[in-house]
């Protein structure tokens, strides 16, 4: 593991690599999902004005990590300023097809600044820069939830400086805090048409105190979909999916049973297997052919899946209740305190 990520940063910092592509868009779809292969700055013009009821998504994180060689691919950027100027173009397209008064939920993360590509180490503040960006294209900044991430196993996948244990004990000063995910969400300016409404039966208060919390220490990080299948060796150097558990929040919170999802970077079909199993529609766009292949075999899952009687969040939230309460007691008993 170690060395495979010190081989994807190898390759990373060697530049982008850019090839010309030409695709022939193609579209499949039934009555609950569309999955279109494509470029999303030229496919989301195919989207009517204010039609999607929730946009969620985990963009490219700028240069960091290069999906393909495609000169479309905005992970395949020289900077960070390249990269906001290709952005943009899509975010206008954003803004216009989402509802008045709705949600669109971006999922991001600080970026480290590596000495081998800037010259120096540190953090850059990509959602800083995601912010002032859709600003810009008139959404208003909503909310930010911090999703917590274990620095020991940040540590063990990066070998990042700053979390070392052997640099702490050799100065300190070069050491840092691990790098959580964060879930930032905007609104459309205007009236909801649509009100999302919740009962106290469906979302009882307990349940939604844990959720109006800024902080999400709760998410299963291992809790993504099977990705291997889509790996590709000559152009694809990192996957980063977004968990399960932060897109079924995310849909119970500001979306209403039958809503449209939209994932301008569907990947392997994350948000819209989630979007599915949850009684929800969703239109996808992914320009890597074989991250589309595998977003479609996970829709037509999620779809039989969608059949079955699915877990309800109070239960999973009473199960996460009861597992604190097991993990409190144990540690009472541990400590003496029986």
């Amino acid at each position: 593991m170690i060395a495979a990520t010190q081989e994807i940063t190898r390759q990373n910092i060697q530049g982008t690599t850019r090839v010309p592509t030409s695709y022939q868009p193609m579209k499949i779809q039934n009555d609950e999902w569309t999955m279109i292969l494509g470029d999303a700055c030229e496919e989301i013009k195919t989207i009517p004005d204010n039609s999607v009821h929730y946009i969620i998504f985990s963009p490219p994180f700028s240069s960091l990590y290069t999906y393909s060689d495609s000169e479309r691919d905005l992970g395949n950027s020289r900077s960070d300023v390249e990269f906001l100027a290709h952005f943009q173009y899509l975010a206008k397209d954003l803004f216009r097809i989402l509802l008045p008064g709705r949600l669109m939920s971006v999922h991001c993360m600080d970026l480290p600044r590596m000495k081998e590509r800037e010259g120096i180490i540190g953090v850059k503040d990509f959602p800083g820069m995601l912010i002032r960006m859709f600003e810009a294209k008139g959404f208003v900044f909503h909310s930010r939830v911090t999703i917590w991430k274990d620095p020991v196993t940040e540590m063990q996948r990066t070998k990042a400086l700053g979390l070392l244990w052997k640099q702490l004990k050799k100065d300190s000063s070069m050491c840092r805090q691990g790098l959580p995910d964060y879930l930032l969400t905007f609104r459309k300016l205007g009236n909801n048409p649509e009100p999302i409404k919740h009962t106290s039966a469906e979302f009882p208060v307990d349940l939604w105190q844990r959720y109006a919390s800024p902080v999400w220490m709760d998410i299963n990080q291992s809790e993504t979909l099977q990705r291997y299948s889509a790996r590709e060796y000559k152009d694809e150097k990192h996957i980063a999916p977004l968990q399960l558990e932060v897109i079924r929040r995310s849909l119970e919170l500001w979306t209403n049973p039958n809503d449209l999802v939209f994932s301008p970077f569907a990947g392997i079909g994350s948000e819209g297997y989630e979007a599915i199993r949850n009684g929800r529609k969703f239109i996808g766009i992914e320009l890597k052919r074989s991250y589309f292949n595998q977003a479609v075999a996970n829709l037509k899952k999620a779809t039989y899946k969608a059949k079955e009687p699915p877990q309800s969040h109070i239960d999973t939230f009473q199960q996460a209740v009861l597992m604190d309460r097991t993990s409190t007691e144990k540690g009472a008993v541990k400590n003496g305190e029986e």
